[in-house]
């Protein structure tokens, strides 16, 4: 069964209003800037915006056609997906790269080893290494900007500090 992408979407708008709002309701931290609501509202706006481009299509032009094959009687099918041997393995990939980070995040520090793991991922799920690197250069830092300036969560420095 496939939902169209403005159920989809919708129902990420929904969910993402719903986390802002309970964001919302959280108290703040008496004498601190930033508290504990700030991670679920910022969260929930972002995601109710991903919705809304969802069910908008922006973006839908970037996709590529799929590709179909003609079969005997005629009609057309869907070309299967590109599958190997261990293409299913791709599924453990997700808690390999969490125990990855528990083993080097304190030795290599965040940024290296968060890009080692946007690089691994992004390669995983089709992206060509010239959009994978520097996706994996640029988005440690956005990251830790996040978390270590917005959030104040202390990240690992590690090999590569950074300036701020």
């Amino acid at each position: 069964m496939r939902l169209p992408d403005s159920v989809t979407g919708s129902f990420l708008v929904v969910l993402g209003t719903a986390a802002a709002y309970g964001g919302w309701l959280l108290p703040p931290v008496p004498g601190q800037p930033v508290g504990p609501n700030v991670f679920p509202l910022v969260i929930g706006i972002g995601l109710a915006l991903c919705g809304l481009a969802i069910v908008f299509g922006i973006g839908h032009t970037f996709e590529d056609a799929e590709e179909l094959i003609p079969l005997e009687d005629g009609q057309l099918a869907a070309a299967p997906p590109p599958q190997g041997k261990l293409y299913g393995l791709r599924a453990l990939l997700p808690p390999a790269l969490l125990l990855f980070y528990v083993v080097a995040a304190d030795r290599l520090g965040f940024i290296i080893t968060a890009a080692i793991m946007v690089y691994v991922t992004s390669t995983a799920l089709g992206a060509k290494w010239k959009l994978a690197l520097p996706l994996a250069a640029l988005s440690p830092f956005a990251i830790h900007l996040i978390f270590g300036k917005l959030l104040r969560v202390p990240l690992p420095a590690g090999l590569l500090p950074t300036p701020w």
